[in-house]
């Protein structure tokens, strides 16, 4: 089954020698001894997906450019867009610093095992059993990293995973370089299409369809381990975006705002609905980068919540795509399970791990639409809701990808919560929050134009066409309402029905505990000890207890009838409009004022909406009164060495929070740190602070008090400036670290020490008896 090439293992090529390549076993420079079978080719017969070539004056409106598109390239599930040749942005990548000077991580893709593989149970009963097929045959156990929510997340019970919980995965690589990685990449391909039968001067390279035909006999028939490198969702603290920030990318003659293309700014833009989402999710809004090689895999998905994806291929060598539109979504899943039924009984949510192939010629055969397109250097490829997708690298090149929301995806979005409800799949962000947010600023910019004065620019984005009887979004929110409305009245009379506190998940993010369902609009509770704290979604209110009387309540952020009137102002009735208009304001002030009031911090008068201080009052006051209200994102998890916590705070590897104080750039202005701790080796625990918009302004030190310390310095230095400039305005004198981070913060204080039920943290506990029993006598 197996053709080694003798010759090929006796000796090193001048190649090998410049890559220092090691022995097959060698996890950072494995040998390649697998080879080339043309005469096996499987390449795929199938239709291709659209091409489209928008106009310089076309691609000035990125989303009314996907809109003018998509009722032809909807159905085809992927398309391709090729900017006008005068766009050319460069990539920040290249620079020598990043590209000689920065790694990054890798994982190991086991590509013969993409769709020909046991499940691990069956793997671990015959294990004594001999198979022939394979040389150093490998599973690997790992999980993928999903892309985080902002909820404050407590570690397993156990850091080790069962038996139970293994899964197969794709392994860490090693640790590479761009130029190393290329270097590689390049001696892998070179090595695995080598034709000792070429006599020509000029060395023969394959092309995209003999690329794609070895792929395919290597998913589908394979006789040799095929091992490739690839450095898959790397976020945006690794190596940062291949985009610079800014408009200086577009070189053309036109002095025209092409700046939605770059991938950064994408996700925010007006008319996507992920502008309401307040976190910068990562490989949501905020891009991933792909660094491929020959053959490197990304498996058969859909994206997070079924939004649209933008991908922008920076350089180097083809990405074969392949697409399956949403119409035929659940014929997919159906074939997938038909034909890998073992794997998928073992795994139910299979689809969600990205780990497992399925050839197109199969899924042809099935019934399925599949498309294909070849992606190249300086183009997009946009995928559509719910639409499948996968494909592999032919050589080395740089991806980048984010999703993007525009209008219509909202009834998509709803049924993917459902979906996942159904599934028990967590969430990725909350959808309510973003459809309530997209109502409210409807409402605003109906009223404006309903003012006397008010007239809409052409330039702006435009909500109008959205709303009225017929609107997406009207439609939208009217559904919602429908379902709600259904669930309540299938409940009966048996839960109180109370308002919903604005704050119930300003904070943290609120989710059903049997199914996790967002509860930013509704939610059940029981005021019994049998779950206190504990919350469910109303489809699972009868789930949660058996208490009967007046315990178990419904909390309502907006009764049935007000949000019938969230209806009639989208549709255009002026009394409504008032109504919700100032709803809107407030919905947006509380939150505004929530995060700064609590902390003793009260901007009503100084703070305008946009983050900018009123400097006809002075900032002076408000900044002597400062005191920080710090929002938990993720708790991290403990670990016990003596640098780990100290007598006043525990400190979670991973542990990361946000605080708004005075931006270190312009200190007239508020804006978001993030507070986290890492891993710094044998020197415990290492504290960075970053300006959330400007990720160059980050601070790092062996102690949260010194690094706040840092931001303070640098902050005083702009004062400083400020005072030179004749404003009323004085530098702060002390900050206190601790509290910045959020160690001071009772809901974070208690959220830590719960990590430590064993008081394993001796210095940390032994304090607060001490104090604790202190207090007692006073």
């Amino acid at each position: 089954m197996e053709s080694v090439n003798v010759a090929a293992l006796e000796s090193q090529t001048k190649e090998d020698k410049e890559f220092n390549v090691e022995s097959p076993s060698s996890p950072r420079h494995r040998k390649v001894l697998a080879r080339w079978d043309p005469t096996q080719a499987q390449r795929p017969n199938i239709d291709e997906a659209p091409i489209f070539r928008p106009t310089l004056e076309e691609f000035e409106d990125v989303l009314a450019y996907i809109a003018s598109i998509s009722p032809l390239a909807e159905p085809y599930g992927i398309c391709r867009i090729i900017p006008p040749l005068t766009w050319s942005p460069p990539c920040r990548l290249k620079e020598k610093s990043i590209w000689e000077g920065t790694k990054f991580p890798s994982r190991i893709q086991c590509i013969d095992m993409l769709q020909n593989r046991e499940p691990m149970k069956k793997k671990k009963k015959s294990k004594g059993i001999k198979r022939k097929r394979r040389r150093n045959s490998r599973i690997f156990f790992s999980r993928r990293p999903r892309k985080p929510t902002a909820s404050v997340s407590k570690p397993d019970s156990s850091p080790e995973t069962t038996e139970e919980e293994k899964k197969f995965g794709f392994e860490s690589g090693p640790e590479f370089t761009l130029k190393e990685f290329e270097k590689y990449a390049r001696y892998f391909k070179d090595s695995y299409f080598e034709r000792k039968d070429d006599v020509r001067d000029a060395k023969w390279v394959p092309s995209i369809e003999e690329i794609e035909g070895e792929y395919w006999r290597i998913v589908e028939n394979p006789t040799d381990d095929i091992n490739v490198y690839y450095g898959a969702d790397l976020e945006n603290r690794v190596l940062g975006s291949g985009f610079y920030n800014g408009v200086e990318t577009f070189s053309g003659k036109r002095d025209m705002e092409a700046i939605g293309w770059n991938l950064n700014n994408l996700p925010r833009l007006p008319g996507s609905l992920l502008s309401f989402e307040d976190e910068d999710i990562s490989g949501i809004l905020v891009p991933w980068l792909y660094i491929g090689m020959c053959f490197s895999t990304f498996c058969w998905h859909v994206e997070d919540h079924h939004l649209y994806s933008m991908n922008y291929h920076h350089f180097g060598e083809p990405k074969v795509w392949y697409g399956v539109p949403e119409s035929h979504a659940t014929s997919l899943e159906k074939a997938m399970r038909k034909h890998l039924p073992d794997l998928f009984d073992e795994t139910p949510d299979l689809l969600h791990e990205l780990v497992t192939q399925l050839s197109p010629s199969i899924l042809k055969d099935e019934g399925v639409s599949v498309y294909r397109l070849v992606q190249h250097q300086g183009e997009f490829v946009l995928t559509f809701p719910r639409a499948y997708h996968s494909g592999f690298n032919s050589g080395f090149n740089c991806a980048e990808a984010v999703n993007v929301a525009p209008v219509d995806w909202l009834v998509h979005g709803q049924n993917a919560v459902e979906i996942y409800s159904q599934e028990k799949h967590k969430t990725s962000l909350s959808h309510d929050k973003i459809l309530l947010g997209a109502a409210y600023e409807a409402v605003k910019s109906l009223c404006e134009l309903s003012s006397a004065y008010g007239e809409e620019s052409t330039k702006k984005f435009s909500w109008r066409s959205f709303c009225g009887k017929d609107g997406t979004l009207t439609k939208a929110i009217e559904a919602r309402l429908r379902m709600e409305e259904g669930r309540i009245k299938d409940l009966g009379n048996g839960f109180r029905l109370l308002k919903m506190e604005k704050e119930f998940d300003l904070n943290c993010v609120r989710e059903c505990k049997l199914c996790f369902y967002d509860l930013h609009l509704s939610a059940s509770g029981c005021n019994n000890k049998c779950s206190s704290g504990k919350y469910v979604c109303v489809k699972h209110a009868n789930d949660l207890c058996s208490c009967e009387g007046n315990d178990r309540f419904i909390l309502l952020r907006y009764t049935i009838d007000e949000l019938r009137s969230l209806v009639r102002a989208l549709e255009g009735e002026s009394d409504d409009l008032k109504t919700w208009a100032s709803i809107g304001v407030d919905a947006y002030s509380e939150t505004q004022k929530g995060e700064l009031k609590e902390g003793g911090f009260d901007l009503n008068l100084d703070f305008q909406l946009d983050g900018k201080f009123n400097t006809s009052s002075g900032i002076h006051d408000a900044m002597m009164n400062f005191a920080a209200y710090v929002e938990p994102i993720n708790l991290g998890f403990l670990v016990f060495g003596k640098l780990w916590c100290n007598k006043h705070a525990i400190f979670p590897k991973g542990f990361k929070s946000r605080v708004k104080f005075y931006n270190v750039k312009d200190p007239m202005k508020m804006s978001y740190y993030i507070s986290e701790i890492v891993d710094a080796g044998l020197m415990g625990p290492l504290f960075r602070v970053t300006l959330k918009e400007s990720q160059d302004e980050s601070f790092s030190s062996v102690s949260a008090q010194e690094c706040w310390e840092m931001v303070l310095q640098r902050l005083n230095k702009e004062i400083e400036k400020c005072i030179g400039q004749g404003q009323n305005v004085h530098t702060l004198a002390s900050i206190d670290g601790l509290q910045m981070f959020g160690f001071r913060s009772a809901f974070i204080v208690e959220s830590t020490e719960a990590l430590d039920p064993n008081h394993r943290l001796v210095e940390y506990w032994n304090h607060k008896n001490e104090t604790d029993s202190v207090e007692m006598k006073d």
